[in-house]
């Protein structure tokens, strides 16, 4: 389909208009912030809220086992203080019928009086000879509790303490005994039942699911029915497995509890998912708190969802608050910003069309004609002056590096001058002498000197003349050997920072020796002068050859070309230097393009790499 049925997005885009651009960006950055925001705050509220529920849930443990332990005290103190009674040795001594129904009333009297669930007595075989529910279907009395271990226990130790399901009662409870003894011989057990039923229905009726685990993870007490003599996954089956044999709670299947742990807190508290009877699934944070005096943990449940949608609902409507007036006056300060560029756009329109009508009534048609014609011949004149004002140019560049290696070619020849006058003595003292070989030895060393300065006099002059020169095979050895001779005055005590890898002499290039090296003094001092705010600047110069081609490559690890500067670096008068007239590369890249090369660069923040692609020359 074409745009005018469809249009594109970049065409949407366009007519969408700048103002509407502005106004869709706002509220694409509002409903992002909005979204972050809120995704945050949630965050920060579900973290507040959990360590919150754990604090509170840690104070509410606590109370709860301040409470078991006051119901475990009471019937503590009965069996120590029976096994001492006179009435309880007597009867187990000699059980005959009369000492054992006094023994049965006086335990059914102490039962009621301290809430106990039952009180027996259990002779050294195990038999229980004593109750207080003697008179009940369901009465202790002649039930053998041998294989239990509280019985076990109290007489190997003297006390124990074992939570167990009952035998003949089916009810569970904890069984405290105590050992009795006559004479220093134990001849029976007293044994105490407390049942947690009327714990067990305060917990259930504060709605807050808590239970109490053993030493090996099995539920206890609790006020889940359903949860009893269940496991929390701790114990080996080893375990699970000798708790079942034991019979200590019946047949129970010791199964796992519905319990997920999903995060644990820095206090120890986690977070865990579970579903209770009647109720679907749910996260809670699970407190675990030890009971003193016993191997039991206490762990209490409170529910995340109620406390946790309320801190997220008031943590986020705060945020809402604080964000609303911000974004309302981010919208009036651009709606203000836009109704003032309309206004200055109104009138630069405006303006701008009286300036044209302006122009158009002044220009004359029949004048059209010979303007035309002036402008031909300008730009016919202008061709002709730019031959000429390329060469001057050139030049201009030849006498500006002149200038800056004059130094270092004073440097050159001084040296050997001050070599000459030494030889030249030497051969003056050798004479008087009449030592003629030294003497001659000294003279030739002066002639290849004096040579040499004519040489570095000769290149001087060369590189101050004007006008092109035909293309010859060229040493690139030399070109680069050259270069670096004419920079060492400007650049003293700083050509360290420039490795040049100088390729074989047998390497020849197209061109001319001294606009070549115009070339590479252009490009090495461009290079130097990069690095020099950098402290670990490094300058590289090497060749690269290949079938037909020979490339000079010089680079170095300077801050690199602004973008700016990059798209128009061989424009005349554009350059990143202050004093710099833009002239040099444009110079540089007309003396290669006569020779049929060409100059590439590649520039970024790490550094410039410049290459002057050169034809490669026979031998």
């Amino acid at each position: 389909m074409s745009d005018a049925i469809v249009p594109s997005p970049l065409l949407f885009w366009r007519r969408f208009g700048v103002q509407g651009r502005v106004w869709l960006v706002f509220g694409l950055s509002a409903c992002l912030l909005l979204a972050t925001a809120l995704l945050a705050t949630r965050h920060f509220a579900t973290v507040t809220a959990l360590a919150g529920l754990e604090r509170q849930g840690r104070v509410d443990a606590g109370l709860k086992v301040a409470l078991l332990r006051a119901v475990l005290e009471r019937p503590r103190s009965l069996p120590l203080l029976l096994s001492r009674d006179r009435d309880v040795e007597d009867a187990l001594q000699v059980p005959v019928a009369g000492r054992i129904e006094d023994l049965n009333r006086k335990l059914e009297d102490l039962v009621l009086g301290t809430n106990a669930a039952v009180l027996y007595v259990i002779d050294t075989r195990g038999i229980t000879i004593a109750s207080s529910n003697w008179r009940e279907p369901s009465s202790f009395v002649g039930s053998d509790y041998a294989f239990r271990e509280y019985f076990s226990q109290a007489m190997r130790d003297g006390r124990a303490e074992h939570f167990a399901l009952g035998s003949v009662s089916g009810r569970p409870g904890l069984y405290i005994s105590h050992r009795v003894e006559s004479a220093g011989k134990p001849i029976g057990v007293v044994v105490v039942k407390a049942e947690f039923d009327q714990l067990e229905s305060d917990w259930r009726d504060a709605l807050r699911p808590t239970f109490v685990t053993d030493e090996n993870g099995l539920v206890l007490v609790t006020s889940i029915a359903s949860w009893r003599f269940m496991s929390l996954g701790i114990a080996s089956s080893d375990v699970l497995q000798a708790v079942r044999a034991s019979l200590q709670f019946g047949h129970a299947a010791l199964a796992a509890l519905p319990i997920r742990q999903i995060q644990t807190f820095a206090e120890g508290g986690q977070l865990i998912e579970t579903v209770l009877p009647g109720k679907s699934l749910a996260r809670y944070v699970a407190v675990a708190v030890p009971v003193p005096s016993t191997p039991w943990t206490l762990n209490y449940l409170l529910p995340v969802e109620p406390a946790l949608a309320s801190s997220i609902r008031q943590a986020q409507l705060s945020m809402l608050l604080v964000l609303a007036p911000l974004l309302a006056f981010g919208a009036f300060l651009i709606r203000r910003r836009q109704t003032i560029l309309a206004k200055i756009a109104t009138e630069q329109a405006a303006r701008q069309e009286l300036e044209r009508r302006v122009v158009e009534r002044t220009q004359a048609l029949t004048q059209a004609r010979d303007r035309l014609q002036a402008e031909i011949t300008d730009h016919r004149v202008t061709e002709e002056r730019l031959q000429g004002v390329q060469q001057e140019l050139v030049q201009a560049n030849r006498l500006a590096i002149l200038g800056q290696v004059a130094a270092g070619v004073a440097h050159e020849i001084n040296q050997p001058v001050a070599t000459i006058r030494a030889y030249a003595d030497n051969a003056r003292i050798f004479l008087e002498r009449a030592q003629s070989g030294p003497a001659g030895e000294n003279l030739q060393e002066i002639a290849r000197l004096t040579d040499r300065i004519g040489t570095i006099t000769e290149d001087l002059k060369a590189l101050s003349r004007k006008g092109r020169s035909a293309p010859e095979p060229v040493c690139l050895a030399d070109v680069m050997s050259g270069a670096v001779l004419l920079l060492k005055s400007r650049f003293a005590g700083r050509l360290d920072l420039l490795t040049l890898d100088l390729p074989d002499r047998q390497l020849l290039v197209l061109g001319n020796r001294l606009r070549l090296e115009q070339v590479v003094i252009n490009l090495l001092q461009n290079a130097l002068e990069a690095i020099e705010p950098q402290p670990q600047g490094r300058v590289h110069a090497f060749a690269i050859a290949d079938a037909g081609n020979v490339t000079l490559v010089i680079e170095d690890n300077g801050p690199g070309i602004p973008a700016t500067v990059l798209d128009q670096l061989f424009t005349p008068f554009n350059s990143s230097k202050e004093a710099g007239l833009g002239l040099g590369l444009v110079i540089a890249k007309d003396i290669v393009s006569d020779y049929g090369g060409r100059i590439t660069v590649e520039s970024s923040m790490s550094g410039t790499r410049f290459g002057v692609v050169l034809t490669k020359a026979s031998p």
